[in-house]
């Protein structure tokens, strides 16, 4: 049974569709008021406060704020669409099979190791909360398309260039 099939029809076991119902569910619409509510608080975060916070930051910080900031606008992105195109589904404005398109096109990323501990801590607090809450609505939406999809979980893929990197600061001592 491929993905589309999987959504527009009952499971093997009669079952409704898990992904069906769920799109429909008062569930859903609590996540995705949770989820644009984050893409808003960090958009109006970035800026507002973060410009501000960003510009008293010592340099090899606010290089790090700068590259995390990007990733958790890309990550809200993917989260955003996600969820756009569950509630078009829902409320019958896509078929299954056009929102199968749509997740090829943008996928939820795997997750993206965090930066060192000792520069993640010098982060200002509220970026770090928004990049946390981010991390775990993403980690969310991740085992529900799982679910709707039934796929099985992936083993994280190791970064060999987060890996070198990683090395390179330990002996520098950064």
């Amino acid at each position: 049974m491929n993905d589309a099939q999987l959504l527009d029809s009952p499971l093997q076991d009669g079952a409704i569709s898990f992904a069906r119902s769920y799109v429909k569910s008062d569930a859903f619409m609590t996540l995705f008021r949770e989820g644009m509510g984050l893409v808003e608080q960090t958009a109006s975060y970035l800026d507002g406060d973060g410009r501000k916070e960003s510009a008293a930051l010592p340099r090899e910080v606010a290089l790090t704020y700068a590259t995390e900031s990007m990733r958790l606008t890309t990550r809200l992105m993917q989260i955003a669409s996600w969820l756009l195109v569950q509630r078009a589904v829902a409320e019958g404005e896509m078929t299954a099979e056009q929102a199968r398109a749509e997740h090829n096109k943008v996928k939820i990323a795997d997750p993206i190791s965090a930066p060192a501990s000792e520069i993640y801590a010098q982060l200002p607090q509220s970026l770090r909360d928004l990049m946390d809450h981010s991390l775990r609505m993403q980690a969310r939406i991740r085992r529900l398309e799982e679910q709707m999809t039934g796929a099985a979980p992936q083993e994280p893929r190791a970064n060999p260039v987060q890996d070198q990197l990683a090395g390179l600061k330990a002996r520098l001592g950064l």
